[in-house]
């Protein structure tokens, strides 16, 4: 890949300053979104005790993908994020579709979080204008990403921190309640209250299909450690350190989460739209508490949109200098950050402000968009796991060299493709996530379009036949390895 190093020297390039930590924290901030703290309620409603279950096969499966992300990306660290590899080992028009939907699944998820947001400033100050605090987050988020990518790192350190705090609080004061025989309208907490409401699946296997819509949404953002390859000090120490921690995460701050909350109040309590931890901390007698937690909800909501923003103007700054975006967004700042794609994403987040005033309600608001996002979000985990395939196939030798082999290799992969297509019929059995998985083929349309002129440039015909001249001179490789040095 000589070519790729010559460009980027030549090119405006990030810089890697998000130490050991930030990238950590990062990836923690990523795997805890707004989807626990505010779309749990449904889940719990629809699925009752079986969502445990759900979060953690999602996470088991989720952690493959990550793994085959790793992969790849310290195979060459000349990749700045999966839509280079996606480009480099499936063809240019998978890192087209690829940066383009994964930019497309951040604008979406950031205005899910700006709808969020408003929500629960409403709730904070009651009567406020929605407009008020999602034109105020924008301006916000666009503050912190303008600065340095550092400052970002640091931010998102804090918000990531809030949320953990908040979680181990949330188990902390649940354990508390259950070992001290707390009493409710709803009657004692208990770990009985998971078993002895209809058992673990009281909806039956339907109700357990229902968990997983709103479950997947919780954990996009998962690969955002993937985005801060590029600007990551000692990538091959800290990726791999990031990514292994998830399956831990995973059960800690979802399955230990929702385990204390449906010990201290029978699922058949919650409701969608109204946040869990919220409720809890106001059963507990803490009214402080739940005004405080109101604000850790709404720093989570903050942090996710704040890692959408970040996310959105790397891939685009990514995608400009590879000609699949306009020239204009693949300029740096004098602090090396890509400022001109920044405001891009930011415009696009006040798209946010006026679905609060579209629709009839929040939660619904929040649902059907989150819909559109996790579908988007599944196409591009599908692109990190066809590229492995395409490095299993064309790299063997890299691959038998790594030092961070995906688990399971090929087969798993065939395994995480027949989970996406499960979730993507449970997406199709409630009307208001058909309505969202239907609308959504319309940005594969869209993409198609734009593709099909853009292909015909000289500079992309150019990447084409060099992608064809790199496969035959791979595919002979293979059929004479004595030749190969």
């Amino acid at each position: 890949m000589k070519t790729d190093a010559v460009s980027t020297e030549k090119a405006p390039h990030l810089e890697r300053q998000l130490s050991n930590r930030h990238i950590q924290l990062i990836a923690i901030g990523g795997a805890i979104g707004t989807g626990l703290f505010m779309g749990s309620g449904k889940t719990i409603s629809v699925a009752g005790p079986s969502v445990i279950f759900v979060y953690m096969i999602i996470g088991f499966m989720l952690f493959f993908v990550m793994r085959a992300m790793g992969e790849l990306l310290l195979s060459n660290l000349n990749y700045k994020s999966f839509s280079d590899f996606a480009g480099d080992l499936l063809g240019p028009w998978a890192g087209f579709f690829t940066g383009w939907t994964y930019w497309f699944c951040w604008v979406v998820t950031g205005i899910a979080d700006v709808i969020a947001i408003a929500g629960y400033a409403n709730e904070l100050v009651p009567g406020i204008q929605l407009w008020i605090p999602g034109v105020f987050t924008v301006a916000v988020l666009l503050l912190l990403n303008l600065a340095t990518v550092k400052a970002f790192g640091e931010t998102e350190f804090w918000f990531a921190l809030i949320k953990i705090v908040a979680i181990v609080a949330l188990i902390v004061t649940g354990l508390v309640m259950i070992f001290t025989g707390f009493e409710s309208d709803a009657g004692p907490a208990s770990f009985s209250n998971l078993w002895s409401h209809g058992g673990f699946f009281p909806q039956e296997f339907m109700g357990f299909v229902a968990g997983f819509q709103i479950a997947v949404f919780a954990f996009v953002g998962i690969e955002l450690v993937g985005t801060t390859a590029a600007e990551a000090k000692d990538p091959e120490k800290n990726l791999p350190k990031a990514i292994n921690s998830i399956p831990v995460r995973v059960l800690l701050f979802y399955v230990g989460a929702l385990v204390i909350l449906m010990a201290v109040t029978p699922w058949t309590e919650f409701q969608a739209g109204h946040s869990p931890f919220i409720g809890m901390f106001s059963l507990a007698g803490l009214g402080m508490a739940a005004t405080i937690v109101n604000l850790v909800v709404l720093t989570s909501a903050m942090s996710s949109a704040n890692s959408g923003v970040y996310s959105t103007s790397r891939m685009v700054f990514g995608l400009a200098q590879e000609g699949d975006a306009p020239t204009t967004l693949g300029k740096l700042s004098s602090r090396k950050v890509p400022q001109n794609a920044l405001f891009l994403s930011c415009v696009l987040l006040l798209a946010g402000v006026v679905l609060l005033y579209a629709g009839d309600s929040i939660a619904l608001a929040f649902e059907m968009v989150t819909t559109v996002s996790a579908v988007c979000f599944m196409f591009v985990w599908s692109i990190i796991l066809a590229s492995y395939l395409a490095f299993r196939k064309r790299r063997a030798q890299l691959h038998n060299e790594s030092k961070f082999k995906m688990p399971g290799g090929i087969a798993m992969v065939w395994v995480v493709f027949a989970f996406f297509a499960f979730v993507l019929w449970a997406l199709t059995t409630q009307p208001d996530t058909l309505t969202a998985l239907l609308v959504t083929p319309l940005w594969f349309v869209v993409l198609g379009i734009a593709w099909a002129i853009l292909r015909r440039r000289p500079v992309h015909m150019a990447r084409a036949e060099m992608f064809r001249a790199q496969l035959r001179e791979q595919e002979a490789q293979q059929e004479s390895p004595a030749d190969v040095h």
